[in-house]
């Protein structure tokens, strides 16, 4: 079991199979993806092995996540492959939609469980304003298609940002009212790349939670693999209401989730550091047990914080990079 030096358990890997993206959200990529140097991405041979190492460490969850993974040509075989792992439990991917309407059916029956799809607004003109593309009807389809296909699971994603927050929060709770979506509401990061971004725009999550408490939901014990969400539920709702703070008190206490970039570099968190390149030990699965090693020995040195009260976004310029 990976354990680090103050005892967090991690049984939850983030697995970025690209940094590319279609979408040009303003808190993310408002000009959109530029690739500065070519590279390329973990293979399939690599992301086996990756996948079956982590599931020999205790490993029972993983999340595709990018960029949008759904760009990559492969993405079917790659989830076979995740799902396939003997030890994996649960393969969860986070997309911004594009394509979910068309493909859900074929990502189930590759093993996909879990789907998020960020949707940071019901109203189409502002959905448009904050992803730069007019793509939210085929979107809500995906979401729909989602439902309809059975998917243990479907999430939707959506930062909190000040000036609609509070409108976009009650047309939420409306809209969940007989549609079984958790929306998880996700405070807003400070990202190397757009501090002023940050400045403007930063809204905290707990004045929703006493709000949600005050009308009666109830929070939810959190699962062993489950994200940093606090969830809560409400017996009138078909739906649920998750909100990620993590500016809030001990949010790093109960962090479960290790990341790997599509470059073969392990992330021992999102902020704060350069990642640990694993890609030398890929190419070759008798490497296995060195890889273990190497994943383990850098695992204590993971700190105790993300460190982003003190404005410390490290070495992350935008949430694509390394996969959120």
């Amino acid at each position: 079991m990976l354990s680090d030096s103050f005892d967090r358990k991690f049984f939850y890997l983030r697995l970025s199979l690209t940094d590319v993206c279609n979408f040009k959200c303003d808190y993310c990529l408002p000009d959109g993806y530029h690739c500065e140097t070519p590279h390329a991405n973990l293979s399939l041979s690599e992301i086996e092995l990756l996948a079956r190492c982590f599931a020999k460490l205790g490993t029972n969850k993983i999340r595709l996540t990018g960029g949008e993974p759904s760009l990559r040509k492969d993405l079917v075989e790659v989830m076979q492959i995740c799902s396939q792992t003997e030890g994996i439990k649960q393969l969860a991917m986070t997309t911004n939609g594009f394509k979910l309407a068309s493909h859900a059916k074929r990502w189930k029956e590759a093993g996909l469980s879990h789907v998020n799809v960020s949707v940071d607004s019901l109203d189409p003109r502002q959905f448009e304003l904050i992803t730069g593309t007019k793509t939210f009807s085929k979107v809500m389809r995906g979401v729909d298609e989602a439902l309809n296909q059975g998917f243990e699971a479907v999430k939707l994603n959506a930062v909190l940002i000040k000036h609609m927050a509070e409108t976009n929060f009650i047309k939420y709770l409306e809209w969940i009212k007989h549609r079984p979506v958790e929306v998880r509401f996700i405070e807003l990061m400070q990202m190397g790349d757009h501090p002023e971004y940050f400045e403007q725009h930063h809204i905290a999550g707990d004045g929703f939670k006493t709000l949600l408490l005050r009308q009666g939901w109830e929070q939810q014990i959190r699962a062993h693999n489950a994200g940093p969400a606090q969830v809560f539920h409400h017996p009138d709702y078909a739906g649920k209401i998750g909100l990620i703070m993590p500016y809030s008190n001990d949010f790093c206490a109960s962090c479960n989730r290790l990341r790997i970039s599509s470059l073969g570099k392990l992330h021992l968190c999102l902020f704060g550091e350069e990642g640990v390149d694993l890609r030398d030990l890929l190419s070759n699965s008798a490497q296995q047990d060195q890889l273990m090693q190497r994943i383990e020995t850098a695992l204590q040195t993971k700190k105790v914080s993300h460190f982003l009260h003190d404005g410390n976004t490290g070495a992350t310029p935008h949430l694509a990079s390394i996969g959120g």
